[in-house]
């Protein structure tokens, strides 16, 4: 049987740079398959997760750079560049995510312009809150940035950014990634978080399968 993921993410996250390079990988030889859901991480932590300001004051520094440092070794490990916090950090994500709605009728196309996206950010630095940087990114990869740029600034893709982010509240989510696992005729799913969890993800699919 095929198992399904709803993987839903927000393309600031470093977490989830690691978890969207990880998951083809650690999946390899199961029977699955991925609905990539763009959706707003701010607006989860809004509702949801306020905390996650709290730990970016200046007392839980320390804190702070332990994780940093456990995110380099995990992007070692995963043999993806890793070069964060940036000049840009934290970036405003709402015009990087409305180009990923823009492209969710296309899961191919939105799998290799958030691919780009997340190595220009995270391995070069470049601002994704600036439409211009978002457009070149998907000329680079043979799309139209110019088209892209006017279909993201439309209210249908806005408000399908806003209803992604409020369905993954819905479901359960409170950061990024967060993934839904379920497989066919299933009334349950099964969420999970974070790049460490892509091993329950995998042994999940595999009872699935």
């Amino acid at each position: 049987m095929t198992a399904h993921i709803d993987f839903f993410f927000d393309l600031s996250s470093p977490w989830t740079r690691l978890a969207f390079g990880n998951i083809r990988p650690a999946l390899d030889g199961l029977d699955y398959e991925i609905t990539w859901r763009p959706f707003l991480v701010g607006g989860v932590f809004n509702a949801v997760n306020p905390s996650v300001y709290e730990s970016r004051k200046p007392e839980n520094a320390a804190r702070l750079a332990r994780s940093f440092g456990w995110l380099r070794e995990w992007a070692e490990l995963a043999g993806v560049a890793m070069n964060f916090p940036s000049e840009h950090h934290p970036v405003k994500s709402v015009h990087a995510m409305r180009f990923c709605c823009a492209l969710e009728n296309d899961q191919q196309a939105l799998e290799r312009f958030a691919g780009a996206a997340f190595e220009a950010y995270f391995t070069d630095g470049r601002n994704l809150d600036d439409p211009a940087v978002l457009a070149a990114i998907a000329d680079e990869i043979g799309m139209d940035g110019a088209a892209l740029t006017e279909q993201a600034g439309t209210q249908p893709v806005k408000d399908r950014l806003r209803a992604n982010t409020e369905e993954a509240i819905e479901r359960g989510a409170y950061g990024s990634p967060t993934l839904f696992v379920s497989g066919p005729g299933e009334r349950a799913e099964r969420m999970y978080f974070g790049n460490d969890q892509l091993p329950l993800v995998r042994h999940r699919v595999t009872a699935i399968g």
